[in-house]
């Protein structure tokens, strides 16, 4: 077998009792690569990340990191992992600068090597200035940066981050999601998860969509788009005779609000011609016209369905 990735997720399954919680996950992740991994609640993301951190055993398939099955060999991705979990994993008790210090250990970092990786980690996270303050009294975007930066002290290739920007106020979140890039163009892999699609839009070069404990749908965003039949929305409003503009639009998906409307169309070449036409039958005129481009949400949920699951 040829290895082109630095991380390669072979066909894993995981059971608990008789629950299947994951079915067969495949994917793979090159090095310098950022990709996200969405699904909703249940979906079996936490038990594969589970998997790749060598937390847990798969029940069969392979995980190889960097040519090496994990399971034979957990330290080779132990060694370079940085895991930041979706609970905030710190001592409230003791300062910024301690829970550095604990983690940094935990990872063999001594004496000057230690403490020029927490100068370093401490500026990329933005939190120099706090450091000797106790963590209970920070706020929770600083607790979100803490957390992400004991997981970098060790300087790792493989980033696994899962949720990282729950719960926080906007300036952190946008602090948290610059420093994600900065390290991902410094040449660390990214595994991002997250529930804003916004972010893995933004963040990631290819998306993971997993539902029931399977990986339903993989690719870039303009992939997923055409893998999901995904249809951009077209919104146009008329002057008058809505209702007749209503009838002549039967044959499309339409949402009509008064006077405005949206539909659905796989293509929008020569769509305003065509409604410009169907206006003229209908005795109106197109006064407001735009094409929204499908979003990576409505890409997921026309793929896991609209039903909220606990």
């Amino acid at each position: 077998m040829i290895f082109i990735s630095i991380l390669l997720v072979d066909n894993v399954k995981k059971s608990y009792g008789s629950f299947q919680a994951v079915k067969g996950v495949s994917l793979e992740l090159h090095g310098g690569e950022s990709i996200g991994l969405l699904g909703p609640n249940g979906a079996g993301k936490s038990t594969t990340v589970s998997m790749i951190t060598t937390l847990t055993q798969p029940d069969s398939g392979t995980i190889y990191y960097k040519g090496t099955d994990t399971a034979s060999n957990n330290k080779i991705i132990r060694g370079e992992l940085g895991f930041v979990p979706q609970d905030i994993a710190l001592y409230n008790n003791l300062s910024g600068l301690d829970n550095l210090k604990f983690f940094g250990k935990a990872y063999g970092l001594r004496g000057e090597k230690l403490s020029k990786a927490i100068t370093e980690i401490s500026n990329i996270i933005g939190i120099e200035e706090r450091l000797k303050d106790l963590v209970k009294n920070y706020s929770g975007g600083m607790k979100r940066r803490i957390n992400i930066g004991c997981a970098l002290l060790h300087n790792p290739r493989l980033l696994i981050l899962d949720e990282p920007t729950v719960g926080i106020d906007p300036q952190s979140r946008n602090h948290i999601l610059e420093t994600v890039k900065k390290l991902n163009e410094s040449g660390i892999s990214v595994i991002y998860i997250s529930h804003y699609m916004e972010e893995v839009q933004a963040l990631c070069q290819r998306i993971y969509i997993m539902d029931h404990g399977n990986v339903i749908a993989s690719g870039t965003h303009d992939q997923l788009i055409a893998v999901s039949h995904t249809h951009r929305m077209v919104s146009f409003a008329v002057d008058s005779n809505e209702d007749e503009m209503s009838k002549l639009l039967t044959a499309k998906k339409v949402q009509q609000n008064g006077r405005e409307f949206v539909i659905s169309a796989d293509n929008t070449a020569g769509i305003l011609t065509e409604l410009n036409t169907l206006a003229e039958q209908a005795g109106c005129q197109i006064l407001s016209y735009s094409v929204a481009e499908p979003t990576l949400e409505s890409v997921f949920l026309n793929l896991t369905g609209r039903t909220l699951r606990d």
